[in-house]
């Protein structure tokens, strides 16, 4: 099972994941392309965007707002 150990924001909308389950892998995520979503608009705003945390797994905004560990994985790069 894939879930992320810790997240770090980085510069242009990016997350910087550590996942267990996978050796301790890093790996850099790009959440421009989900900005658009409803679910994702408040993450537009860098300083809520830097509010990301790791709970349960994944990574977690204020206002119930998360996504898969599983997505998070897939469509990430390594470092």
């Amino acid at each position: 099972m894939i879930e992320v150990n810790s997240v770090e924001t980085i510069a242009d909308f990016g997350l910087l994941l550590t996942f267990t389950g996978t050796g301790g892998e890093q790996r850099r995520f790009d959440m421009r392309a989900y900005l658009h979503y409803p679910v994702f608009r408040r993450l537009e705003n860098p300083g809520y965007f830097s509010l990301a945390r790791v709970d349960y797994g994944t990574v977690t905004w204020p206002g119930d707002i998360d996504i898969a560990p599983e997505t998070l994985y897939e469509w990430s790069i390594p470092v």
